[in-house]
């Protein structure tokens, strides 16, 4: 998920980040939300809205860029916590009212937690996403007049907004419960292990794998953003924490500086459709497709390994037109170093995963036993010297980094709330479905394609997340009702959702990898969109060989199925890159997509 880290969440300044008050602020969120896991079933107009009340200090007030913003932000703030107590402590009497609104306070109320959802994501991410939620809030309000099959009967304003604000739809819907009960948890999961040294772990373990071979500090890039992108999900977040020590190492090597910021670029970019995190995405797939899991992830590793190995024969076709150094082995680290720092991301991680398959736990309750584990390491640096104030210091840095995270992921998800909550209410998802099977011709080839473009401009300027629960409520019925298997449906939405990040004209992972290393934007795309062609290609892949994510069920027919797009793949990467006579290039493009689409 993008939105992490972006232009629009810059923090305050390193004095006022590890102010007391945020900090305990972070661990009232770290409490509360690893509480509900282990103290039972809460309401849903309990916890919601606290989770609600929980991010508005930090999007209104913490990532305030102006006084007057920190003005409005402390009223907007008090208030909207106030209307969010007023849900949790009313949740019985409105829980008897199933959507209706029945008094003057709470039409005020509802529409004002309607617009600070709409400010607060907003303040997050800018106006893209609140301007696609105010269109269709006022398609909701309005769309009685809107003429011919895309307009609705209407709605009663009172109905409406009870809907999406006193009931278990709108805000405080399935999605704003997965925000609650388990992308929370793995935010806070991630935030503990950057604290500590889990993120130097991963940069030792792929400087041992790959710092020798050619190209060995881009593919350095590469696995570390694989490993890195996997707890934290963000594609601008994996850019500026791993491209702080590797885009350096490449230009020092002498590498293009296009290229080493388009390999950091479409490296991070994978972080969000590697598991177990997926930029949240698997947790929001868990919910819409009644999928487990475990099922989702088993799924998500086939595609994801073959995206970060067409990135890797890239690397190696990109070697033929540049001088593609390793790493001397002066800036590799020893075994000893390796495996100390790796046992900071790998003991969390095994008991995780052992917890999930091995112990039949959800996801969520693993990671909540794997974050005390993590917070356990805290006590030790990188040398294992056990320290107390080490451990306080690491431990409210975490407190603090998940306590923004969970903010900026949970007013996302509130806003992207709206969009689905008016979309179920007026039937306009139905609708839109009914104009891609016509433009289509009930044929799932140019239903796969709208549903890409459509995909790609959403994509544009709204988080992954977003744009994916975005189009597959309005696309996904088409493609299922075409024969496309729901879990599949879901998976190529989702990947075409995270297109933008390395896609002119806006590509957010390249603005900032272009930033840092002092390079054209553009001309980094360009490299980016080279290096990342499976981005492209694998979720059509997918769809035309679907055994690929049957890993779970159908091992043998996956394996194959994935090594056949492997090779094809390759054949493409190595002929869009590489050095040699064009009718050459073109022969290994065209071998490519026959291997994997038809056969």
């Amino acid at each position: 998920m993008r939105a992490f880290t972006s232009s629009h969440t810059a923090a305050p300044a390193d004095d006022d980040a590890i102010a007391p008050g945020w900090i305990a602020l972070g661990a009232a969120s770290v409490v509360f939300h690893l509480g509900l896991i282990f103290y039972g079933l809460t309401p849903a107009l309990v916890s919601r809205p606290l989770h609600m009340a929980l991010l508005l200090p930090w999007i209104l007030v913490y990532m305030a860029k102006t006084p007057a913003q920190r003005i409005s932000g402390w009223l907007l703030t008090v208030l909207g916590i106030a209307a969010c107590g007023y849900i949790a402590v009313n949740e019985s009497a409105l829980a008897d009212q199933y959507g209706f609104i029945d008094s003057h306070l709470q039409m005020a109320i509802g529409l004002f937690l309607i617009a600070l959802a709409l400010e607060a994501a907003r303040r997050a991410i800018g106006w893209p996403l609140p301007l696609v939620a105010l269109l269709a809030l006022m398609y909701g309000a309005f769309g009685q007049y809107i003429p011919g099959a895309f307009g609705h009967p209407g709605l009663p304003l009172p109905s409406m907004v009870g809907t999406l604000t006193i009931a278990e739809g709108g805000l405080w819907g399935s999605l704003t419960g997965v925000s609650v009960g388990v992308v929370a948890i793995f935010v806070i999961f991630g935030a503990v292990l950057n604290a500590g040294e889990a993120g130097q772990g991963f940069m030792n373990l792929a400087s041992a794998v790959a710092g020798r071979l050619t190209g060995g500090a881009a593919k350095v890039a590469v696995i570390s953003s694989a490993l890195m992108g996997s707890i934290s999900g963000s594609a601008s977040a994996n850019v500026a924490s791993t491209g702080a020590i590797t885009i350096p190492s490449m230009v020092r090597l002498r590498y293009p500086r296009s290229l080493a910021g388009a390999v950091e670029a479409v490296a991070s970019s994978g972080g969000q459709i590697m598991p177990p995190l997926m930029g949240a995405g698997a947790f929001v797939m868990v919910e819409l497709t009644g999928t487990p899991y475990t099922q989702i992830m088993a799924a998500a590793m086939l595609p994801a390994v073959l995206y970060f190995l067409t990135v890797w024969i890239g690397i190696n076709a990109y070697a033929t037109r540049h001088d593609l150094k390793p790493m001397a082995e002066s800036e590799r680290p020893g075994t000893k170093e390796v495996l100390i720092t790796s046992l900071f991301f790998a003991i969390p991680f095994v008991l995780l995963l052992e917890r999930i398959f091995n112990g039949g736990y959800t996801p969520q309750y693993a990671a909540s036993i794997a974050i005390f584990a993590g917070m356990a390491l805290l006590c030790f640096d990188v040398a294992l010297r056990f320290s107390l104030s080490g451990f306080a210091r690491r431990l409210s840095e975490a407190a603090v980094t998940a306590g923004r995270q969970i903010a900026v992921i949970g007013a996302i998800i509130l806003c992207a709330s709206l969009v689905v909550g008016v979309l179920s209410l007026t039937g306009l998802g139905v609708k839109i479905t009914s104009g891609i099977l016509s433009l289509s011709n009930d044929m799932l080839w140019p239903a796969l394609l709208l549903t890409a473009l459509a995909c790609l401009i959403l994509g544009m300027e709204v988080p992954t997340t977003a744009a994916y629960v975005i189009c597959v409520s309005v696309a996904g019925p088409a493609l299922i009702s075409l024969g496309l298997e729901p879990l599949l449906a879901h998976l190529f939405v989702f990947w075409y959702a995270l297109l933008s990040t390395i896609t002119p004209p806006v590509c957010g992972g390249v603005f900032i990898a272009a930033g840092m290393v002092g390079e054209n934007w553009l001309k980094v795309a360009f490299k980016a969109m080279a290096l990342g062609i499976g981005l492209y290609i694998i979720p059509l892949a997918m769809v035309a060989n679907p055994d690929m994510i049957q890993l779970a069920v159908n091992p043998s027919g996956a394996l194959f199925d994935a090594l056949k797009v492997a090779m094809g793949l390759g054949a493409i990467s190595f002929g869009v890159i590489a050095r040699k006579a064009l009718w050459q290039r073109g022969a290994l493009i065209a071998a490519g997509g026959m291997l994997i689409f038809g056969f």
